[in-house]
Formats: C-alpha cells, structure tokens, sequence
C-alpha cells in the first residue's frame, strides 16, 4: 500500500489523520491496519477516477466525511456481527460496502453493480486491500435476486443513493433472509418514501422497523438510515424486470 499513498499529490497520512478525527466523533473505533486500507482505498478511488466516473467528490476532508462516514454511519445503528453475510447492491465505487468490509473484515460481504468497469475497481480494490471473504459481481440487482445462491441468503442488504424506497425494496429485499435487515440509506425527509412505500414493503414480507437521522460529524450534512426488517418470504413473482419496476409502481 506504501505506493499508494503518494498518488495524487496525496499527503502520507492526511486521510488517516482526517478519517481518525471523524470516526472518534462518531465513536468508532479503527485500527492502525485499517486506517492504511481507507488511505489505499482513497488513491486507488482518485486513480481509477481518472478514467472512469465514480464520484465527483475529490477532496480529502469531503471523501472522508461524504464517503466513508456517511457509510460507515449505519454502525452507529447495527454493529454487523461475526460471519454475517450481506449484500450491497448498486455498489457503484464500492460505497457503503468496502468502508463497511475494511471494519467488519470478518463477514461475508458480497458487491453487486451492473456495471463490468465498476467491478473491475472492486476487485482491483479488494485485491489491493487484501480484504477476504467477499465478492465482487457484475449483475443487476433484480437479476441476482433470483439467483437461489443469492436469493433469501443474506443477513443484511445496504444500498446508498440506488433509487426511491419503493423500487429499492423491490430490488433490495429478495436478498434478505426472514429475520434479517435491509437498511437505505437516504437524505432527509425518508419518512415520505416510507410512506409511499408501505404497500411494496408489505407484499414483499417487510416491515419498517426504524428510521434513523445522522448528522456527519465537522458539516452540516445530515441523512436518515431506513431498517426494514423481513418478516416472511418473498412471492416468487419478485423481483420484476427492471422496466417493469420502474413502470408499474405498487402503491
């Protein structure tokens, strides 16, 4: 990683300094190994950003509190324990799920994104973190839904700016084991989508279990975790196509 940290024009330390700062606001606790891997994770992401879009967000201090403590904000709320296994779908640059697999190194963490390029920096971030334990999968979420390896598998599902709460569940809840969690992570005002929500979380064998606010520490920016806990089996009918998602909205 050592080579890492200079790309850029990247300080040696600076994110691990700022990432440091924020997270004992938050009271989390990092290690030193991983406070290296967030670092490596930052240049990797600046590198990669070059050739592909993956964020607009550029500086230091914004990635740290935008990126990786909004993302790790849900472990204010749900400490994922030893050997869960979880999903994030439409993983896009790996936010929440590679902040999220850096401190929770011992679950089972599966990636998902429709885009080839975008697993490409996955698995160059994976293999570059040494991170074990987790796959990176070039599919559409309501396509790996039916996949039996997949389907009702998971302990936990996580998606961060994928689409509104209705189409996310539809997407999002066919991972998730009865007993288990999905949690969206959303801007404020999470409660409208709830409400426009509640007849897809219902049929999908989900209920709202809590809805959190978080404000980022050193900023104004605050956003809301939606938990919905799954409470039956899914119809095998979901999840629908992409276009029908998106078309036939259940209300």
């Amino acid at each position: 990683m050592e080579n890492l940290r200079h790309r850029e024009g990247i300080a040696s330390g600076a994110i691990k300094e700022l990432l440091k700062r924020t997270l004992d606001e938050m009271k989390l606790n990092i290690s030193e190994q991983q406070l290296e891997q967030f670092e490596a994770y930052y240049a990797l992401l600046m590198e990669w950003n070059q050739k592909m879009n993956l964020t607009a967000i550029i500086k230091p201090e914004d990635v740290v509190t935008k990126h990786f403590a909004d993302s790790l904000s849900l472990l204010l709320f749900y400490d994922i324990p030893t050997g869960h296994a979880w999903i994030d779908i439409g993983a896009g640059a790996g936010l929440p799920g590679i902040p999220l697999k850096i401190m929770r190194p011992d679950s089972h963490s599966v990636l998902a994104d429709s885009l080839k390029k975008r697993i490409g920096f996955l698995d160059t971030v994976k293999d570059k973190l040494k991170l074990e334990q987790i796959q990176c999968i070039h599919s559409r979420a309501e396509d790996l839904g039916r996949n039996p390896l997949y389907r009702e598998q998971m302990d936990l599902c996580v998606a961060r700016a994928v689409a509104s709460l209705d189409i996310l569940c539809e997407y999002g809840l066919p991972f998730v084991k009865t007993g288990g969690l999905m949690a969206a992570y959303k801007g404020p005002g999470a409660e409208d989508e709830v409400n426009e929500a509640k007849t897809i979380i219902n049929i999908l064998g989900g209920k709202v279990e809590e809805i959190h606010s978080v404000k980022l520490p050193f900023s104004n920016i605050e956003h809301q975790l939606v938990f919905i806990r799954k409470l039956s089996q899914i119809p095998a009918k979901y999840p629908r196509s992409a276009g029908k998602i998106k078309k036939n909205r259940i209300t």
